[in-house]
C-alpha cells in the first residue's frame, strides 16, 4: 500500500467489464476531476481528429473510413493478425494521449482530486504508477466480466474471451493496486457505499 499523504492524482483501472466507468461516474459526484484516456483516444481517431493524419501514413487511406475517422474494425482486425501493428498505431496514439491528457487535468480546481481513467495502466509498466499517488482496481471474476460484457454488447463469448486475453491478468493489475473496490453481486447503492469510503480515505476522512 502506498502511503496516503496528500493525494491529488488517482490511477483508475479494471479490465474489461468489471464497471470501472460506473465506478468513475461515482467519483466524478463525489467531486472527482475525471481525465478520460479511452474518450481522449476516441477523439484523436474521430473525424478531423489529431490522430488521423498519422495513423493515415503509417496504415494507409484504407484504415480512415469514408467519415475520416480510424476504420476501427479494421484496425482491430488488423492488430489481432499483426501484434507489430498495435505497437505501431500505440506508438502514435500514446504521446498524444498523454498531451490532451495533461491539458485536461490543468483544468481541474484548485484542490479537486484527480482521477486518471486509464483502462491499459498496469500494462503500462511503472509509467502510470509513477503519475499518480494512488491506483484505484475495480476487481472481478473474469466469468462476471464476461457475462456483463456479453449482455451489453452482444458480443459472442469467443470475443470477450479475446479481448480479456490481451489484457493484464487479474493478478497483474492487483499487483499495482493501492486500493480495491471488489465489484461483484453488489447493487449500485452498495457498490457506491464503497466507492465513498476509498473517497473518504483520499481526503483522510475517518
Amino acid at each position: 500500500m502506498a502511503g496516503l499523504g496528500v493525494v491529488k492524482k488517482i490511477g483508475l483501472t479494471g479490465g474489461i467489464g468489471s464497471g470501472k466507468s460506473t465506478v468513475a461516474a461515482m467519483l466524478v459526484e463525489l467531486g472527482a476531476h475525471l481525465v478520460d484516456l479511452d474518450a481522449i483516444s476516441r477523439a484523436l481517431t474521430a473525424p478531423g481528429g489529431g490522430a488521423i493524419a498519422h495513423i493515415q501514413t503509417q496504415f494507409g487511406a484504407d484504415f480512415v473510413d469514408a467519415q475520416g475517422a480510424m476504420d476501427r474494425t479494421r484496425m482491430r482486425e488488423l492488430a489481432f493478425a499483426d501484434p507489430g501493428a498495435l505497437i505501431r498505431l500505440e506508438g502514435i496514439l500514446h504521446p498524444l494521449i498523454g498531451q490532451h491528457a495533461d491539458l485536461h487535468a490543468d483544468t481541474a480546481q484548485s484542490g479537486q482530486i484527480i482521477v486518471y481513467d486509464v483502462p491499459l495502466l498496469a500494462e503500462s509498466g511503472t509509467r502510470w504508477k509513477e503519475k499518480v499517488d494512488r491506483v484505484l482496481v475495480v476487481d472481478c471474476p473474469i466469468e462476471t466480466q464476461i457475462d456483463r460484457v456479453m449482455a451489453r454488447s452482444g458480443w459472442p463469448r469467443e470475443a470477450v474471451e479475446q479481448v480479456i486475453a490481451k489484457q493484464a491478468t487479474r493478478a497483474m493489475r492487483l499487483a499495482v493496486a493501492d486500493d480495491v473496490i471488489v465489484n461483484e453481486g453488489l447493487s449500485l447503492d452498495e457498490l457506491k457505499q464503497e466507492v465513498t469510503k476509498v473517497w473518504r480515505l483520499w481526503n483522510n476522512h475517518a
